[in-house]
């Protein structure tokens, strides 16, 4: 049987991983976005002239998206990355990957709320990639992110969330006011206990728990060691 974390204890193992281990926070956030990529192209081969739509926050969560729908584009499989909010407000190792995308010209427009241009390409979408929010919500979903998370629900598309549904408390498996709802999950190194209880069965859909290449040792000395700010859970 596998071992469920708390979101605090899955951060701790960020945390470990990147503070004592030496393994680069950047090389976390790429070894999660390419494991989502692969199992996300596994979907697409049985999908004619597919079209994916990823939605990416401005936390480490968005930066798992961009590095997602950067291998997925890299396929030459037509993408488009929304990325919701701020781009000052982007924490290094996802601004990195905001500017890869970029200059490789991949499809990206940012917005600040629901647009007509949402509306439009989640219609036209084969798959939804959720990368909105990870492991680190605590609060109720606000505006404008409610509304948008509401139109991804709303389009009935085939949806896959990058770690934990958005809007889904990561320990407890409450919905924090709107929270996606996934037909699959890929959840990085560890399964999530939100994921199993009260709300997160009926959000989550199928779930994958994707290596990110912690190795297997951090799973037992994690818990004594403290979060810092540079761990990946938001």
């Amino acid at each position: 049987m596998f071992r469920a974390y708390t979101a605090r204890q899955a951060q701790c193992l960020d945390a470990y991983a990147i503070h004592r281990l030496g393994i680069p926070s950047c090389v976390l956030m790429e070894n999660a976005g390419y494991r989502a990529s692969q199992e996300i192209l596994k979907i697409l081969m049985r999908v004619k002239d597919p079209f994916v739509c990823v939605f990416c926050g401005s936390g480490n969560n968005g930066g798992d998206g961009f590095v997602t729908a950067r291998h997925i584009f890299d396929q030459g499989i037509p993408t488009k990355v929304f990325f919701i909010g701020n781009i000052s407000k982007l924490k290094e190792d996802p601004l990195i990957n905001y500017h890869i995308l970029k200059k490789i010209k991949c499809p990206l427009k940012v917005v600040h709320g629901l647009t007509p241009e949402i509306l439009k390409d989640l219609k036209k979408a084969s798959l939804v990639v959720d990368a909105i929010f990870g492991v680190g919500l605590t609060r109720p979903v606000q505006e404008p992110l409610k509304a948008i998370i509401d139109a991804i629900n709303r389009s009935k598309k085939k949806v896959v969330a990058l770690d934990i549904p958005s809007g889904l408390d990561a320990t407890t498996g409450e919905a924090l006011g709107a929270c996606v709802k996934a037909s699959q999950t890929i959840t990085f190194a560890v399964m999530k206990k939100g994921l199993l209880s009260n709300d997160g069965p009926a959000h989550a859909g199928k779930i994958t728990i994707a290596s990110i290449g912690i190795p297997g040792i951090a799973e037992k000395k994690m818990s004594s060691f403290h979060i810092s700010r540079s761990h990946r859970g938001s």
